[in-house]
Formats: structure tokens, C-alpha cells, sequence
């Protein structure tokens, strides 16, 4: 479990496709090593540490077809910087919202301007009646994790088979997280608020009468 709260970025080292499989090779930006099996949001999406080079602090992640198919990973090329997050320990604080790092669909940035010494970003993603009833929607001053960063949802609204979300982030987020290279067309990763989707879910059993 995660809290949306990002730590680091890393750069993408090199991409090998197997099968319908991609291994990601990044290098380590934390000061204590990594372990094989640990669990890191990588814009958002919970990977599994499968290699770690203690020397050159290079370690390999893999994604498999749905996790390609689902999130931007797919996308991602050599040389792009991802967020990473390491997982939650226990008794700490919940700083951002409870994130799993299951990613369920990306959007796509249709604009971005700075405002007052903040950046505000507009999203469009696909949304159906369908996705509406399962929890994929945003609330107004609810929350969302955009490529793994927790963040509070403004004017959110639904327009056919289009849904829009807008986002500001602090001039911190901004130069620390890949906020500042998302520009208008950028693909990123949605991960909708868990209870939302326990309470849609709940609400659709209840309807059914189960």
C-alpha cells in the first residue's frame, strides 16, 4: 500500500520486451539499497524489485501485458523520468490518500498554465455509466493518484463518454515529481479513490437487491 506521496524520480535506463512482458532497468535514487521482492509505485503502478546490481545501484522491474495495457508504462521510452514510492511502513503517517498502486485507466492532459506560482493541469479520460457504477470517477475535493501522486480533485465532470478531472500542484510537486514534463497530450495514470469504489460497489449490490 502506498500513500501517494512521491519520493523520487528515476530515469529510465533501458527497455527489453519478452514476450508480452517489459523489463525496466532504472537505477536506485534512495541512499539504502533495494531488496528482491520489494514492492515501488512506479507512476503509480505497484512493481516488483526482480534484479539489483549492488555496484552500479541499477535494479529491473517488470510489467506484465495488463499492467502495459491498463497504464502509461506501455509509453514510457529511454531516458523518461518516472515517480517511484516505496511502500507504506506501518505506524507511519498517511500524508497523501490510500493508494494501491493499481492503476485503473490513464488520461490524457488537455491543459496546463501556471497560475499565482502554481500549476493547474486539466485531464480527459473514457468513462461510461458502466465505469461510473464500478467507482471510476472523481468527487469534487476528493481524491486521485495522478502517476502515482496523491492530489485533490477540482471541477470534476462528465461529458459523454469523456470524463474531466483538473488538478493544481505546488511549485514543490512540480519540481519534484514528472509534473513538470506532462504538457497538453501527455499520457498519465489514473488510480481512483478506493473507497469510492467499495461505496459504488456496495450501492450496485444493494440496487440488485444481493
Amino acid at each position: 500500500m502506498f500513500s501517494g506521496i512521491v519520493e523520487k524520480m528515476a530515469q529510465v535506463l533501458k527497455i527489453e520486451q519478452e514476450q508480452g512482458n517489459k523489463h525496466f532497468t532504472l537505477r536506485n535514487p534512495f541512499d539504502e539499497a533495494l531488496t528482491i521482492d520489494q514492492s515501488i509505485a512506479h507512476n503509480g503502478v505497484c512493481l516488483t524489485v526482480v534484479k539489483y546490481d549492488a555496484d552500479t545501484k541499477e535494479y529491473v522491474v517488470t510489467a506484465m501485458q495488463e499492467t502495459l495495457n491498463r497504464s502509461n508504462l506501455g509509453a514510457v521510452q529511454v531516458g523518461d523520468f518516472v515517480n517511484l514510492e516505496r511502500s507504506m511502513l506501518p505506524g507511519e503517517r498517511l500524508d497523501g490518500h490510500i493508494v494501491q498502486g493499481h492503476v485503473d485507466q490513464t488520461a490524457v492532459c488537455v491543459d496546463v498554465h501556471e497560475t499565482d506560482g502554481s500549476w493547474y493541469y486539466r485531464f480527459q479520460y473514457d468513462s461510461s455509466k458502466e465505469m461510473i457504477t464500478r467507482g471510476y470517477y472523481c468527487v469534487d475535493k476528493g481524491s486521485v493518484a495522478i502517476n502515482g501522486v496523491s492530489l485533490t480533485v477540482c471541477e470534476p465532470d462528465v461529458q459523454g463518454d469523456k470524463g474531466y478531472i483538473s488538478v493544481c500542484i505546488i511549485p514543490y510537486t512540480y519540481e519534484n515529481t514528472n509534473f513538470r514534463y506532462i504538457q497538453p497530450g501527455t499520457i498519465v495514470n489514473l488510480e481512483f479513490d478506493i473507497i469510492g469504489k467499495y461505496v459504488s460497489r456496495m450501492l450496485q449490490l444493494t440496487s440488485q437487491g444481493k
